[in-house]
């Protein structure tokens, strides 16, 4: 019973954090029935344990591929997702195997947490921290590390390590920080235009 009181629980603090997130959700229940990322996160969940099972690695390749044609997310079962994790429209996001992504991140459609080589038993894709927003059409490749609390632009392309608490925008990323120590790093984010191209 505690799995399923865990699953519910768990339930609850993504919809609360789709409803934090996303100023166009009315409640509950249209976050629960319109969000196509919140059904590819909780798809993820279920697909990622029975990768993690002697013999699963096939169905949860075959029924993650089911679920990237429903939502368009591609989130593959091998990567590593931590809680209260949301993606506001979903289309064309991408998650590579060997991607590790921390607590209350929030990515915009058009993500790629991608790979940058071809080598087979490494690690290929990112590390994001905890609290980090990756803005729409936006790529981030290779085994880099994003630190906690780190802003990613729109359709920035970043391919170096970001520090927490760091702003990145552009074709490659450049990095920067909040104008003065007060300045939530989501607020500095704003005030850089390159994010809206």
């Amino acid at each position: 019973m505690s799995l399923i009181r865990d699953a519910r629980a768990r339930i609850r603090e993504d919809l609360d954090a789709a409803m934090r997130r996303d100023p166009a959700a009315e409640n509950r229940l249209d976050v629960a029935v319109n969000s196509p990322g919140l059904h590819a996160i909780w798809a993820y969940r279920g697909l990622h344990r029975l990768w993690q099972r002697p013999g699963g690695r096939p169905a949860a390749r075959a029924l993650s591929t089911a679920v990237r044609a429903v939502t368009g997310v591609e989130i593959h079962p091998g990567a590593q997702i931590g809680r209260r994790f949301f993606i506001d429209h979903g289309m064309g996001v991408v998650i590579g195997a060997t991607a590790v992504v921390g607590d209350d991140v929030m990515l915009y459609h058009g993500v790629t947490l991608g790979g940058r080589t071809l080598a087979r038993g490494t690690k290929r894709h990112p590390t994001v921290g905890d609290r980090v927003t990756i803005g729409a059409g936006a790529r981030v490749l290779g085994d880099i590390e994003i630190g906690d609390d780190a802003q990613i632009g729109a359709n920035s392309v970043v391919v170096k390590p970001i520090p927490a608490g760091a702003v990145a925008t552009g074709i490659p990323a450049q990095v920067r920080f909040p104008d003065h120590p007060a300045q939530d790093p989501y607020d500095a984010l704003f005030s850089e235009p390159a994010i809206f191209i």
